[in-house]
């Protein structure tokens, strides 16, 4: 019996000892976090803050075929996607219900893309959504319950709620991602995947992962001008007969009506003084709620910083503020609205702009704009280029309408980082050409195909990045997305403004965001420029393309000396030369500017016998100084 007790308290000692050991390598498993600064470089925090005093548990029971972090439309649609083809998911969320923008931001409205043929051109799951909950404008909570009913109908789907994202978990290349640390009730949960996918808005886990991005309209010199946020405003007790009566009246310019939303009213946004002068209203996007109550699309806040909670945070209590100015103001000035009152805010802003991640391929302002079809075409765009305003001197522009362009696989796959898609707003888009391709329905066929993409990788052994190089590869997953019902198909499609000798100039000058088509897509090159909009030109294009060799004060005295009259090529010639500080020489400014080489050739022949210049000719005067203003500028 001595004996045996003995036994006993040796095993119960390495018992003992075991359970120690095991608690410690959960305890010190680690992983980089996200950077909330540029993260070019890609070089990620190695711990999380905190995470020594809090346990983790680590999920190697179970490794998942895909994770998909973020319950963002395009994360349902990855998730509900990676399923159907048979991927044990796990759809991991932060929130406690899905949907994010649409359902917490509260935006009920769809900005839909609309094909060649003037047909929806989006469909697969983001059809299915956008049928069932009914169109355009949606019910906030119906459409909350439908994400759900989506995910919960798929076996292969594990749904992880109220689960803060904390950090991605790297293999010893640094270069793998293998899973994801996420934060419940305060205690750290690792779970292991063999794939990822990154649907937040911002491309956290990307970023977190050492993957580059730009922020913002950092990739055309202006790393802090960021489009407007919103607060949706949510109001009960509206007339809506009489609102449909106010679009008849065209009291506040052009709208349009039904049963289930108004937009337009363009003129309100002038009427409308705001008290917060950070805030401003543009026209307004109504929809309505089953309740009677309406979601109104805009109130524009300047100067948040989707990337920074106080900023966040900040952004809110000024949008609540100005809302019930907002109000008083419809109340008294709106028929339909004389008795509304604030039935409750979003929990969210409406964040338009953060990270755009860079990837394999990044869609530019001139695919969209050309209408380029690409060889790994997973999926059609064709909303307008809409750079909503950015500050209160800003009203924001279209710079043009596309026919419709293909989305390419490689804007879904990161540089640097392996095993890893991200779609939604900020994959790889420049931040022009975000101005289309970042609408709902486009994210969520990124979604689709990412998800199906997750595991024909894993099936087939290959890496995502080598999908889109090899064309059998390729192929089969573009079948696959159009056997479950995605739309795209090859095209051909012509913008005329390629046509016109200037073209190269105007995509130089497209590219920096210093000129728009509208709607429409004309640049009116024929027509005559005057010299403010010229010296604009220069002066924005010359901060934005060469900012390390830009003199404020020379640009300056441009404006000084420019009249609200038609450009002519002494007068074109005389402002250049006052860029670089040249005197004219006997003969005049045109002369010397010829002589010092800042005419280029096409623009001599083009305008010989000429004065006044057209729009084409200035744009190409103006090109040819932005892309040599370095040079031009070291050898004065």
């Amino acid at each position: 019996m001595k004996g045996f007790r003995k036994w006993q308290d040796l095993f119960a000692l390495s018992l003992l000892i075991l359970i120690l050991l095991l608690s410690l390598s959960c305890t010190f498993t680690t992983g980089p976090i996200t950077n909330q600064g540029s993260t070019n470089e890609g070089k990620p925090s190695e711990q999380v803050e905190g995470q020594d005093k809090k346990e983790i548990i680590d999920h190697k029971d179970e490794v998942y075929d895909v994770i998909v972090v973020g319950g963002e439309p395009e994360g349902v649609a990855a998730a509900v996607s990676a399923a159907r083809n048979g991927a044990k998911t796990l759809l991991v969320e932060k929130r406690d219900g899905l949907g994010g923008l649409m359902t917490y931001g509260m935006l009920n409205f769809i900005d839909i893309n609309y094909d060649k043929d003037k047909k929806i051109a989006n469909h697969g799951i983001f059809l299915e959504f956008y049928k069932a909950v009914g169109g355009d404008a949606f019910d906030v909570e119906h459409a909350k319950q439908v994400f759900l009913d989506m995910v919960s109908q798929e076996e292969n789907i594990d749904l992880l709620l109220n689960a803060e994202f904390i950090a991605p978990i790297m293999e010893n290349d640094g270069v793998t991602i293998k899973g994801v640390r996420v934060k419940i009730e305060g205690i750290y949960h690792n779970y292991y995947g063999k794939r990822i996918i990154d649907a937040t808005q911002d491309a956290d886990v990307a970023a977190a992962s050492g993957v580059p991005y730009t922020i913002g309209h950092e990739d055309i010199g202006l790393r802090d001008r960021k489009m407007a946020a919103t607060l949706m405003i949510h109001l009960e007790n509206v007339n809506w007969d009489r609102i449909l009566d106010t679009v008849k009246s065209r009291k506040f310019g052009y709208a349009k009506g039904n049963q289930v939303a108004a937009w337009g009213f363009d003129k309100i946004g002038k009427m409308y003084q705001p008290k917060d002068k950070t805030t401003r209203l543009r026209g307004l996007n109504i929809g309505r709620q089953k309740d009677g109550s309406i979601l109104i699309n805009a109130l524009q806040i300047f100067g948040v910083d989707g990337l920074d909670p106080e900023s966040i945070e900040d952004g809110m209590e000024r949008g609540k503020r100005e809302t019930y100015h907002i109000l008083n103001f419809l109340r008294e000035n709106f028929p339909g609205f004389e008795e509304a009152r604030i039935k409750d805010f979003p929990p969210e802003l409406y964040i338009r702009e953060t990270r755009h991640i860079i990837g394999e391929y990044q869609l530019t302002i001139h695919d969209v704009l050309e209408n380029r079809d690409f060889h790994d075409r997973i999926g059609i765009g064709s909303y307008a280029v809409d750079i909503q305003a950015t500050s209160p001197g800003d009203y924001g522009f279209v710079i043009g309408q596309p026919v419709q362009y293909s989305i390419p696989f490689r804007v879904m796959v990161p540089l640097k980082v392996e095993n890893l898609l991200v779609v939604g707003r900020s994959a790889s888009y420049t931040s022009l050409a975000a101005g289309s391709a970042r609408v709902i329905p486009i994210g969520m066929t990124l979604g689709e195909a990412a998800g199906a993409a997750a595991k024909y990788s894993i099936d087939r052994g290959i890496s995502f990045r080598d999908i889109p190089k090899d064309e059998n590869a390729m192929k089969e997953v573009q079948q696959i997305l159009l056997n479950q019902g995605a739309k795209f198909y090859p095209f051909e499609i012509i913008n005329p403004n390629t046509k016109h000798w200037s073209y190269p100039s105007v995509r130089t000058l497209l590219e920096w965001g210093l000129i728009g088509g509208g709607y429409s897509n004309s640049f009116r090159l024929e027509e005559p420029i005057n010299e403010k909009a010229f010296i604009n030109l220069l002066s924005n294009g010359i901060q934005r393309s060469n900012p390390a060799n830009y003199d404020i004060e020379r640009l300056r005295q441009m404006y000084y000396i420019a009249e609200d009259r038609i450009l002519t090529k002494e007068r074109a010639a005389e402002f250049i030369l006052t860029v670089y500080g040249e005197r004219p020489a006997e003969g005049g400014h045109y002369k010397k500017a010829v002589e010092k080489g800042f005419i280029n050739e096409e623009f001599i022949e083009r305008t010989r016998g000429k004065s006044r210049l057209k729009r084409g000719e200035a744009f190409c005067l103006a090109a040819h100084i932005i892309e040599n203003h370095g040079r031009f500028y070291s050898s004065r």
